[in-house]
């Protein structure tokens, strides 16, 4: 990748400006490293056995509802409770984050394989040994984001 830095005392804030052909997922971590510069990872509240904890979304792997609950699990497959809505979720996790359907929310980065299935739909299989499917209405935004056709 061909880099070009320009530093001056007139930028009063760092920015950045790409020019891709596609998207990839080491684009999206750089895209997502610059995007954190200057501040601090988000950190969600969630609970799990009437404890409170405080989990970086760096560490989710997977937000997803089951029932009327909203339930992550970070990289070590341990489930929390969370209080938010999936949509607020949705708009507050950074880039690494997709909706694969109209229940669930991936960490791009913590996917360790997809298979096809004969529905129609996608199996997607988090490194921590988690499953979800990603339903054909988000299939086409789910590949985008990974730079796949």
């Amino acid at each position: 990748m061909k880099v070009d830095c320009k530093i001056s005392a007139e930028y009063k804030e760092p920015y950045a400006v790409l020019h891709i052909n596609k998207m990839t997922p080491k684009v999206a971590q750089i895209i997502s490293i610059l995007e954190k510069e200057g501040r601090d990872s988000l950190t969600l509240t969630a609970t799990k056995e009437r404890k409170t904890y405080f989990i970086k979304s760096e560490d989710l792997s997977l937000v997803r509802t089951e029932g009327r609950d909203i339930i992550c699990y970070d990289k070590l497959k341990n489930r929390y409770l969370l209080d938010k809505p999936l949509y607020e979720l949705e708009n507050t996790l950074d880039f690494h984050f997709v909706r694969i359907s109209k229940s669930a929310i991936v960490n791009i980065l913590q996917i360790d394989h997809v298979e096809a299935s004969l529905n129609g739909t996608m199996e997607l299989v988090m490194k921590n040994g988690i499953t979800d499917y990603i339903s054909r209405s988000f299939r086409k935004v789910f590949k985008e984001r990974l730079g796949l056709k």
